[in-house]
């Protein structure tokens, strides 16, 4: 596990919209971009080996691109590389981040200066919901899951810690660029947790379900 003093002024950020790492959360990815790869082979050679991941935003008026202010970093913890010359890897969420500015010309990919002031708690134990109560959520959740034809292992779920459960379902579903970025700058799990809540209610009113959660 990283202290404050592992974390590095600089890291590579991936753009990735709809891509959420949360810390202590796992994230799959698959690099085959000429940028990404020299991305991936550089960070490889750092002794932190972070990634940042961040959500691209739409600028209004030009349909210009920028990146939202807050990601997460993750750790490079397994990797492999496919006949065909692309990545396969997996980023175990470290902490967020906020963007103090970028760095540009130096490589084909994408550096930022960060601080990781305000996210302490990233780096400590998991967290707790004392608020969770799983099974008006599990109803609900069933009844998303059911309007999006996706299926699920119930009997993981129901064994999952709360911040594996919460957090997983908020990486998974399919929700919006800007609603995952929601998702990501929850202060606590619980607030994440009532956020997830509610753009679930909101998805399923969408696809015409008049009930809610209470």
């Amino acid at each position: 596990m990283f202290s404050a003093s592992d974390l590095p002024n600089t890291i590579p950020v991936f753009p990735l919209p709809g891509a959420l790492l949360l810390p202590r959360a796992r994230l799959p990815l698959h690099i085959f971009e000429p940028r990404y790869l020299a991305m991936l082979d550089d960070t490889l050679k750092t002794p932190h080996r972070l990634i940042g991941m961040v959500q691209p935003r739409e600028v209004p008026g030009g349909g210009e691109k920028r990146l939202h202010s807050i990601g997460c970093a993750g750790r490079i913890t397994a990797f492999f590389e496919t006949e065909d010359g692309r990545y396969m890897l997996t980023l175990s969420g470290s902490s967020r981040f906020r963007i103090k500015g970028e760095q540009a010309g130096f490589t084909p990919y994408l550096k930022a200066d960060v601080s990781w002031d305000g996210f302490e708690r990233d780096l400590g134990p998991g967290e707790r919901d004392p608020g969770f109560d799983r099974t008006p959520f599990k109803s609900l959740l069933s009844r998303f899951f059911a309007s999006r034809g996706l299926a699920t292992d119930w009997d993981s779920l129901e064994d999952a810690e709360d911040e594996l459960l919460i957090n997983s379902l908020s990486m998974l579903c399919p929700f919006a660029a800007e609603d995952k970025q929601a998702l990501l700058e929850a202060p606590s799990l619980s607030t994440r947790r009532e956020t997830l809540v509610t753009l679930i209610e909101f998805a399923l009113h969408s696809g015409s379900d008049e009930e809610t959660m209470q």
